[in-house]
């Protein structure tokens, strides 16, 4: 009974469940070799190609957890078939960005740079992926940029760098620097975009990286994995911003009459006589009868003489919305790009088609992109390597040419016209005019027996000019990418390890057809029988470079050396002609009689540079670099053309000392610090010092110039001082993520218009003179309250305080005054310099001003402050009332990941600051009647007594530009949301797919502001234009993957089959310590099988491959892969004598097959505290890594050691302390 009952026992504690399932990330990829351990016991297991597993566990296992390097680990209650998603970790401990001239991992980087990755791109429905980095990079500002498709946006990075060059960074493609149109990089093509922002990180670009350098990447090819990407997506657009808010017909017809009364109440007249007047006068100021929309009365009855407001029972013929006669509903936008990808060992690939068809919200207007690119790189050698990538794009953009103006503009006028006047012709009765064919006519504002349009909008219609007239852009982009590489990381070169010699070739070629278009019916030209012009502009620019590089370790000394040269030269020719009196309907030059104008002239720019850098890492823990370079450009005078440019930096990080490593909270931790100086030599002109001649005015036939500039061969660059400084944490296994920065960056010697005497015939000349400062802080925060099985949720929030302040301009004029700005010592750029509003006089109705007195000097006398409604006494007090510049500005993110499902929200921030909005004092000032008035005036002061803050109504009356008209900048926006879902692999692989994933997003979805129509991102100086608004976009899509991808088998397959026959022996063996003593025998012969399987299972442990030559397995005939095992004693991260043995044949493998990486994966067993056991994990790893680079000469890159936390793969506790060496043979 006893041996029955034991045998029971057994049995049931044998029992098993077979659990399958699939690990994928969040787009539906499978993740092969992922890690599944049982939490309480049972044998554990990786993932295969297809990111599936199969486990036989115990029926008392309720637990899994699922766990792979560089995502969030899970666990996960037990299910016969499971599908997991894993979640991406966020910042990887060891992210590598793009920099200059090389990579460099964010842990140990000594400068201030942030990269943004594809998928984080991939969210914004964008044309220019510039765009997209709004709200993913400290320290960043994009400008809304025009809803016109194709537009581009403006970026400055940590404030303007300077009053008179340019204050935008530099673009770098794929390691060179970028003169194409951005907009005609495919957003799909890009890997990451990388921003550098100091000195240690941008110094090596010189003359052009004083305000920052994005670097784009392209996608490469991917080794082991071919795949096939076809991508669709279909959106819907509309107006971003909100309509200014406008006065109906009655409101206007209202405020006109108060304005004609007004005026002739200042003409002496009493308040009775006045109101007479005006509405006298109606007819005469709106157009007469053909303008007047209330047909049930005439103009002069329209007023009621009792109430002196317009009769409640007017009703209006037509109420038609110019606005909306020329914006599209829904404006169509589609884009489809396929993606091939793929390659070996010794070449990769990516290849690349797009296309893009955007319609304008606008009518007529519409963008149109073709782009192709393929990125080949191949290791010809384990010595020479070389790599091409060449890139095509044409575009066409259909648009309104009017969009810099506020006259014949489409967009302004539409918005901004008075509403009585109709969009379509009318007859005496309000009814629409057609034609002899049936078509209805345009009103184009012609004389009528009845009237004739008011104000100053004569023979035009939006819609109509919208119709007639056309321009276009046509743009031919090439780029080229391709260089060699001589050098290898392989041991067996002895002393030429790690030293290369790499040249490169780009070049960016852009060529530009523009053609404009005005008809000869109405508008501007119809007199001239219509005007046709057309540019073309073409520029090429190359740059060709030498780089020596050589990077070492010597035991804890890891250095890395750059030598260079670089030769850039730049090219631009331009080419216009036009003429009037054309053929209709033939848009060539050649049928016109008149020629109109015509102009060419071409630009040359070139700089010849050598650079330096030397980076030294000690231990892993300190980290130095400093680098140098000297350029010499052609925009100076030969005698001044040098500049020389440095930075210094260095990191600490101090997770990595040995007193941090018992502390396991803290992920990573690093301190850094970087100084250097920068130039600028991006001016406005290429021929800054020359004296120039102004060759475009004739005298009569014979040939004429005029002297334009003075000559003054001491100009120079504009240079930047920059300090930074800050920290980046990573706590709590990646749940909460945290970095500062502070910087300091001076720029000096900026160039600027040195005041002359007049009467020498020159305002002035230029030169560098001036100094400006911009100091600030950064700050961004990660965190992931909830990381629970499938479920994971992100906060990312980011905040910047940028200070700005001139520091020096000129003796001769400290002060620049360019409208309502001033540039001045002391202050931030472009602060405002204007009249300082009082009121409103209750009694008159009059605006009100604040003045004072002012001494000898000019300047205001303490304490003589006083209100004045006097115009002339007012415009010679100015106040300063502010600027642009935010308080603080950011971003505030979150994202959620659901298994399948991710949803993403991002929203960004400003406050405070001003916006001087010039379209909203025109239309509180009324100065034409074709204009309209904002709905705010219709607060205005009308009689004595009233109080208020809006003068009285009047018409082109002469006011004073006041603070009444800045607007609080600040404003809180949504600029995309994204709702994606990876369909599980289950059912797209019956589709023969490898991925699947269908998407929705809406972008720019909503803005508040201060002021309904205003655009406070429209740009940086605190103003509004003409300009079209941006667009809100909603978009749906489909991603489909095919692919393969080839991998290893998982380790712990052998391990899986040993720990199964143990466990069986182990059954039987309790089966027969409980029998008769008949059973010895028996006993004896398990015992000693018992024995054999645990020898077995050692000798499984030190090699799974069982010899220390054994030809390694392969996969696919693509990879090959062999597995050592290194033990440790308990709470131990050092590598005992024993187990050297082990970790020198990794090494002469290494070093035998010098195209073999190694993935080393550290594990600690179940038993204490799992913090330690994390930390354990991890020294483990990095120990094995350590005696590899520093004893053994393997070159670091090519070996990958990362912790994977405790192992449960074996029932002995002692075994899974252990580091799995992985060998990949390529």
């Amino acid at each position: 009974m006893l041996l029955i009952a034991i045998c029971a026992i057994s049995l049931g504690m044998s029992a098993q469940q077979v659990v399958r399932g699939q690990v994928t990330d969040a787009n539906g990829e499978p993740l092969i070799g992922a890690t599944i351990q049982p939490v309480g016991g049972g044998n554990g297991a990786a993932t295969d190609v297809n990111g599936e597993f199969s486990l036989n566990l115990p029926y008392n296992v309720k637990t899994l957890k699922v766990s792979y390097v560089g995502y969030n680990t899970q666990e996960l209650p037990v299910q016969p078939n499971m599908a997991i998603t894993l979640s991406d970790s966020g910042t990887a401990l060891d992210e590598v960005m793009v920099v200059a001239y090389g990579t460099a991992k964010k842990t140990s980087y000594t400068g201030s740079a942030e990269a943004v990755t594809n998928k984080k791109l991939e969210l914004r429905p964008v044309t220019d992926a510039t765009k997209a980095l709004e709200g993913n990079v400290a320290g960043l500002q994009v400008t809304s940029a025009s809803g016109q498709p194709g537009s581009s946006p403006v970026i400055h990075i940590r404030g303007y760098g300077s009053v008179n060059a340019y204050s935008t960074p530099l673009y770098v493609v794929d390691g060179a620097p970028f003169d194409g149109n951005l907009s005609s990089i495919n957003p799909s093509d890009i890997e990451s975009m990388t921003v550098l922002k100091d000195a240690s990180a941008a110094a090596l670009y010189g003359a052009r990286g004083a305000n920052g350098v994005v670097m784009i990447t392209t996608k490469k090819g991917v080794e082991g994995r071919s795949n096939v990407m076809w991508r669709s997506t279909f959106g819907w657009s509309s107006r971003a911003t909100k309509r200014y808010q406008h006065v109906d017909q009655k409101e206007y017809v209202q405020l006109v009459y108060e304005a004609l009364r007004n005026e002739a109440i200042d003409n002496g007249n009493s308040w009775t006589d006045a109101e007479a007047i005006a509405r006298a006068s109606l007819s005469s100021q709106l157009g007469g009868e053909q303008y007047n929309p209330f047909k049930n009365y005439t103009w002069d009855t329209l007023i009621d003489a009792n109430t002196g407001y317009v009769h409640e029972d007017a009703q209006s013929a037509w109420n038609e919305d110019w606005y909306d006669s020329v914006i599209r509903d829904n404006a169509f936008r589609h884009e489809h790009q396929l993606q091939i990808t793929g390659g070996s060992d010794h070449a990769q690939y990516m290849m690349s088609l797009g296309y893009l068809n955007e319609d304008g919200i606008l009518k007529t207007t519409n963008y149109e992109r073709y782009t192709g690119r393929a990125n080949i790189n191949s290791q010809i050698t384990d010595w020479l390597g070389a790599n091409i990538n060449a890139s095509l794009a044409h575009s066409i953009s259909n648009f309104s040419d009017y969009d810099g103006t506020s006259t014949s503009n489409p967009w302004y006028t539409a918005q901004f016209i008075n509403p009585l006047l109709p969009v379509y012709l009318k007859d005496i009765n309000g009814q629409n005019v057609y034609d002899s064919d049936g078509n209805i006519q345009y009103d184009w504002g012609e004389a009528t027996p009845y009237g004739t349009r008011p104000g100053s909008l004569s023979d035009f219609s939006s819609l109509g000019m919208l119709m007639l007239d056309k321009a276009y852009n046509k743009r031919d982009v090439a780029g080229l990418r391709t260089g060699i590489v001589l050098g290898s990381d392989l041991a067996k070169y002895g002393w030429r390890q790690g030293l290369k010699f790499a040249v490169n070739f780009s070049m960016d070629y852009v060529n530009r057809n523009y053609m404009r278009y005005m008809n000869a019916q109405h508008g501007n030209q119809a007199n001239a029988g219509g005007l046709m012009e057309k540019t073309n502009s073409r520029t090429q620019s190359y740059t060709f470079n030498q780089l020596l590089t050589w990077d070492r370790t010597f035991g804890e000394h890891t250095f890395g050396l750059l030598l260079g040269h670089e030769w850039y030269a730049y090219e631009y020719a331009y080419l216009l002609a036009g003429k009037t009196n054309l053929v209709e309907g033939i848009y060539e030059l050649r049928p016109g009689t008149t020629l109109y104008e015509a102009d060419s002239y071409s630009d040359k720019y070139r700089i010849d540079s050598w650079l330096g850098r030397i980076n030294y890492n000690y231990g892993g823990r300190y980290f130095l670099s400093a680098s140098l370079r000297q350029d010499k450009s052609s925009r100076f005078h030969p005698d001044h053309n040098k500049g020389t440019f440095w930075s210094v930096g260095a990191n600490w990080r101090v997770s990595g000392e040995k007193f941090m490593q018992n502390v396991g909270w803290i992920n990573n931790l690093s301190v850094k610090a970087s100084y250097g100086e920068q130039g600028n030599d991006m001016l406005t002109t290429f021929y800054a010092w020359q004296s120039l001649y102004d060759l475009s005015y004739s005298n009569a036939s014979n040939i004429g110039a005029m002297i334009a500039s003075l000559e003054n061969q001491n100009v120079s660059w504009e240079k930047s001082q920059n300090f930074n400084a800050g920290f980046d944490a990573i706590l709590f296994n990646h749940r909460l993520q945290l970095n500062f920065e502070f910087y300091n960056r001076l720029t000096k010697n900026m160039l600027l218009n040195r005041p002359m005497a007049l009467s020498t015939g020159f305002t002035g000349f230029m030169d560098n003179v001036g100094d400006m400062r911009n100091r600030g802080i950064e700050a961004s925060i990660r965190i992931t309250p909830v990381r629970i099985a499938d479920f994971e949720w992100n906060i990312t929030a980011m905040a910047t305080k940028n200070k700005n302040k001139v520091i020096k301009l000129t003796k001769e004029a400290p002060q620049l005054i360019s409208g309502v700005r001033v540039i001045e010592e002391g202050k931030p750029i472009y602060t405002y310099y204007m009249c300082k509003s009082a009121g409103v006089d209750p009694s008159t109705g009059h605006s009100l001003y604040w003045a004072y007195e002012k001494d000898d000097d000019g300047n205001m006398i303490e304490g003589s402050e006083f209100i004045t409604d006097s115009y002339s006494t007012a415009a010679n007090c100015k106040y300063y009332q502010g600027s642009r510049e935010a308080d603080l500005y950011g971003s505030l993110g979150t994202d959620f990941t659901w298994k399948g499902l991710t949803l993403s929200v991002l929203t960004t921030y400003s406050l405070g600051g001003k916006v001087y909005d010039s379209l909203y004092a025109s239309e509180m000032n009324l100065w034409y009647l074709s204009s309209t008035w904002n709905k705010n005036a219709m607060r205005r002061w009308q009689k004595p007594g009233d109080v208020t803050d809006v003068p009285r109504s009047t018409i082109a009356e002469s006011v004073l530009t006041t603070d009444r008209f800045l607007i609080d900048a600040s404003y809180f926006a949504i600029k995309n949301i994204t709702l994606a879902y990876a369909l599980p692999m289950s059912w797209v692989s019956k589709l023969g797919m490898s991925g699947a994933r269908i998407f929705g997003s809406v972008d720019n979805l909503a803005l508040w502001t201060h002021l309904d129509g205003m655009d406070p991102q429209y740009n940086f100086t605190g103003g509004t234009d003409y300009d079209y608004s941006p667009n809100k976009t909603y978009t749906v899509g489909i991603e489909l993957n095919f692919g393969k991808t080839y991998a290893a088998p998982a380790p712990a397959v052998n391990v899986n089959a040993l720990n199964s026959q143990i466990n069986d022996l182990r059954a039987q063996l309790a089966d027969a310590q409980g029998a008769a003593a008949d059973a010895n025998s028996r006993l004896a012969q398990l015992q000693g099988d018992l024995d054999a399987a645990n020898r077995a299972l050692a000798n499984c442990r030190n090699d799974l491959n069982a010899a220390k030559n054994a030809a390694p397995k392969v996969v696919d005939n693509s990879k090959q892969y062999m597995n050592i095992l290194v033990h440790y004693p308990k709470s131990g991260t050092s590598i005992t004598a024993d187990q050297r043995a082990n970790v020198e044949r990794v090494a002469n493998y290494l070093k035998s097959h010098p195209e073999a990486t190694c993935v080393i994966k550290g594990y600690a067993s179940s038993e204490g505290n799992e913090d330690v056991n994390v930390k354990l994990a991890n020294g483990r790893a990095a120990s094995v890594k350590d005696m590899l680079v520093k004893k053994y000469g393997i070159a670091a890159n090519r070996i990958q050691a990362a912790g994977q936390g405790i192992s449960n793969m074996f029932d002995e506790l002692s075994w899974n302390r252990v580091s799995i060496c992985e060998i990949i043979v390529k």
